[in-house]
């Protein structure tokens, strides 16, 4: 079984990585990703060994990193907004290493212990299903893909699949609407910076319904400008 559960690990590792450059932050699911994919094929060369690590060894290690996953994950689904791949992902280690520990614990349980064991199994398996339901379904993070469009537009990262003008094109919210004129005014003010007035008139339209700059908070406007100038941009109003 130890193959298999190295296996495990490097699927979900690779799949991290390749997820987490659709994220905001993909350095956050990136590193975690990195983590499995290593656990996973140094269990594959541990399996080799003459004396490979027992099944009881990887269920546990499983379940510890599982869980310490979801907690980490969690975090950034509710609390710093900046991820939402981690948490499901780590669910998966978390059930396969629980069941499998209480799975090769059945036979020498008494019948209190079986129901309890299955009960436990049962809520850690909801708990799985609301993890995948909330974070790889209706997870979004339009707080963060703003939080990550100031970012690289300070590193002067303005186009290309993660830059600054398309995580501010992902920074919507239906729910949080104060969001949208935020990203709007900054598109507005970069395609303006760059001298491209189309954009800049239909991202100022936006913002025009929105509410126009006085829908959006006076130190968000200052950091937008600060980070033009930062890297040779300056937006004026008569452009």
């Amino acid at each position: 079984m130890g193959i298999e559960h190295a296996l495990l690990c490097s699927a979900l590792g690779l799949i991290l990585i390749v997820m987490s450059a659709h994220q905001p932050f993909p350095e956050v699911s990136r590193r975690f990703g990195s983590l499995l994919l290593v656990l996973g094929l140094l269990g594959l060369l541990a399996e080799s060994a003459p004396k490979p690590p027992s099944d009881w060894i990887w269920l546990a290690t499983l379940t510890l990193i599982g869980g310490l996953g979801v907690v980490v994950g969690m975090r950034h689904m509710t609390y710093t907004r900046m991820d939402v791949l981690i948490a499901p992902f780590a669910g998966v280690l978390l059930c396969a290493g629980s069941i499998g520990l209480l799975w090769n614990e059945w036979d020498a349980m008494s019948t209190f212990e079986q129901i309890s064991a299955f009960i436990l199994a049962s809520f850690v398996c909801m708990g799985e299903v609301y993890l995948v339901f909330r974070g790889l379904l209706i997870g979004r993070l339009p707080q963060a893909w703003s939080q990550a469009g100031l970012r690289n537009l300070q590193r002067g990262l303005l186009d290309g699949p993660n830059g600054a003008l398309i995580c501010f094109e992902k920074a919507w919210d239906i729910e949080k609407e104060h969001l949208n004129p935020m990203a709007y005014l900054a598109l507005h003010r970069i395609h303006s910076a760059r001298g491209d007035a189309v954009l800049a008139a239909d991202w100022g339209q936006r913002l025009a319904e929105q509410g126009g700059e006085e829908a959006v908070d006076s130190a968000w406007i200052e950091a937008i400008d600060s980070a033009l100038a930062t890297i040779g941009l300056q937006y004026t109003e008569s452009e």
